[in-house]
């Protein structure tokens, strides 16, 4: 046999080894579920988290300034997986919810912080003449936000909270840490299972590849219908 022909023998041993016996790669169709649902979840509540924080941060009451200001920096300055275990082991110690569940309430914190700066940011890039003209045409201070500056920033700010979604969907990876198959966990389980690290590490790499692909392609879609209205 020539070298070539020995390494693809060798890698689909490997293969069959790594997914196909003992149906292995049910692990990683079960780990892929487990990402999305917490990922998805973990985003919604980024987001309404990161809108009322940012509202808070751009407030003119000083209490709410403080407030969103001390929950940012806590949850910026400390690591992602100290919060997930904090949040899994003490806040919900008690609480016998899903497991996936609890690990995207913790997420969910986190990214609220990076999308609340991500907001402000798009809040504050909109033209304060704006706001003046709401107010002048009888609008209240909710509705003008609500209706003349809030629309004009999502379209500000939508490729930045794309790119939070991407970056969550990769932090998701150490779920593992309170016990969730995710797609990170069932490759180190194959790889302990089998004692083969190279094909588990590059299924995983290869599918979370393939995810964020797809997302990115969908949300350049939605960020074309926002752009739309933009094209004179």
């Amino acid at each position: 046999m020539t070298g070539l022909q020995t390494w693809w023998a060798g890698f689909c041993a490997d293969f069959y080894s790594s997914f196909i016996r003992e149906d292995r790669y049910m692990l990683l169709l079960e780990g892929i579920g487990v990402t999305i649902k917490v990922s998805l979840l973990a985003i919604l509540i980024g987001i309404v988290i990161g809108v009322v924080v940012a509202l808070c941060n751009v407030s003119r009451f000083k209490p709410f300034k403080i407030i969103g200001g001390i929950y940012t920096d806590i949850i910026r300055g400390t690591p992602s997986v100290t919060q997930l275990m904090f949040i899994y082991f003490v806040i919900f110690a008690s609480v016998h919810w899903e497991k996936w569940i609890i690990a995207a309430i913790a997420f969910g914190i986190n990214s609220g912080a990076y999308v609340s700066e991500i907001i402000r940011a798009g809040i504050l890039s909109v033209d304060h003449g704006q706001t003046e003209a709401g107010r002048s045409l009888g609008l209240n201070a909710y509705q003008t936000m609500s209706r003349i500056v809030i629309p004009q920033a999502v379209k500000n700010i939508f490729p930045a909270l794309c790119n939070e979604f991407i970056v969550l969907i990769k932090e998701t990876a150490i779920v593992g840490y309170v016990g969730l198959m995710d797609i990170q966990k069932a490759g180190d389980f194959i790889k302990s299972a089998t004692y083969k690290p190279v094909m588990p590490l590059f299924g995983t790499a290869v599918i979370y590849y393939v995810l964020i692909k797809l997302l990115t392609l969908a949300l350049r879609q939605v960020e074309k219908r926002l752009r739309r209205s933009d094209i004179r």
